[in-house]
């Protein structure tokens, strides 16, 4: 493709004379601008990457894959047995959920009350995700809090709380909402914020009464061996019974996960143009290296080059910038998204300053997955660049 001739000249022109400092400074400058748009670029894909997936764990981990509401319809066992016999994968609980409020002492707080039937094997799907949760302590009367709650409102194991339900109660002064108190067994720790903050366990029997409740309104949870097909069930099951509310833990994170994608689209765009900005760097470069080099130019026509030959051979000194900053930056891209908790653990310490609160992100630390087909399109996207601006 190009000719020894061409690879010689190109050569001599990525290695400017003393005279053409400047030339040398900007060079370098578009080197150095495309490796790090690149660097960053990978850097940013990574960890949002990466935070989408520890987000979709956490919430997999967390929830049930699908849930079957009874909306006002019993839940007939014919209707299990039929799901049982069309999916040999699934695993079905039963449970209850309703918002309530946590009280203790003068601290009250707004909480989800969630009733889990632990007699039922398959709950132990769910509760594996729970260390602290022991079952075969999980009676009537006792309740499980997460970490983060305990300690707003300054809880501990053998405390005793008040659960407060929407549920209402007639007394002689008239409807209040139906209180009942639980002595604290456990205190779980998931490592997910909100979810840490939020939760209470109860025996599922204990969350019917709590909200004034009968079995006909246990809701299904249904965990399957491949989450992402839980929106194809969600269809089948409907198909078999359209008078039951079927939701999927996607269908509760949609605008989430949207969201996400969005601003990773967003970010790829925006960081993309500082690698644009960068080419630039090669236009101008190249520009005033060819003002520098008529003579030169001039000569080489002379001794029978085409013009054609000398235009391959500046187009190559623009891409072998780029193509070297392309790789350089991919490099340090990888390996700072491969040590990107050790330098944000670093840099905390250092500064003295939480760069990623768990308070605002959800997560203990920060996450990083390096994506093989993201790094290509990158490179690409990156080559095509320093392509365009050295022609």
């Amino acid at each position: 493709m190009f000719t020894k001739a061409e690879r010689l000249i190109s050569l001599r022109n990525l290695r400017p004379k003393k005279k053409e400092g400047f030339l040398k400074v900007i060079s370098i400058f578009s080197f150095l601008g495309i490796m790090l748009g690149v660097a960053i670029l990978i850097i940013v894909m990574s960890v949002m990457n990466g935070f989408k997936t520890e987000l979709t764990n956490k919430i997999l981990g967390l929830n049930p894959h699908i849930v079957v509401q009874s909306n006002g319809y019993i839940i007939e066992k014919n209707f299990i047995t039929k799901l049982k016999r069309k999916f040999d994968d699934i695993k079905i609980s039963k449970a209850f959920s309703g918002e309530g409020i946590i009280i203790k002492n003068e601290n009250a707080k707004g909480i989800i009350i969630k009733g889990i039937d632990n007699q039922n094997k398959k709950s132990q799907i769910f509760l594996k995700n729970f260390s602290a949760i022991k079952t075969k302590e999980f009676k009537s009367g006792k309740t499980y809090i997460g970490a983060e709650l305990a300690y707003n409102l300054n809880l501990k194991v053998g405390d005793k709380i008040n659960l407060m339900s929407s549920a209402f109660v007639t007394t002689p002064f008239g409807g209040l909402p139906k209180q009942e108190s639980f002595e604290i067994i456990g205190i779980f720790n998931t490592g997910f914020y909100e979810f840490d903050q939020n939760f209470v366990f109860l025996n599922l029997e204990d969350a019917l009464s709590i909200f004034n409740k009968e079995k006909k309104d246990e809701n299904l949870e249904i965990y399957l061996k491949e989450p992402m097909r839980a929106n194809s069930v969600k269809e089948d099951i409907q198909n078999i019974n359209q008078n039951y509310f079927v939701y999927t833990w996607s269908d509760l994170n949609k605008s989430f996960f949207s969201a996400l994608k969005v601003e990773r689209n967003v970010m790829f765009v925006i960081l993309t143009l500082i690698v644009i900005v960068a080419a630039f760097n090669i236009i101008s470069g190249l520009t005033i290296l060819i003002k520098n080099k008529t003579k030169e130019i001039a000569i080489l026509k002379t001794l029978g080059l085409s013009n054609k030959s000398i235009q391959k051979s500046f187009f190559l000194t623009g891409f072998t910038i780029g193509f070297f900053a392309t790789v350089t930056g991919i490099l340090f891209g990888i390996i700072f998204s491969i040590n990107i908790e050790k330098i944000r653990s670093l840099l905390s310490n250092l500064l003295n300053l939480e760069i990623f609160p768990s308070d605002v992100y959800f997560l203990e630390y920060l996450p990083s997955e390096i994506n093989m087909f993201s790094i290509l399109i990158i490179f690409f996207f990156s080559i095509i660049i320093s392509a365009i601006a050295a022609y």
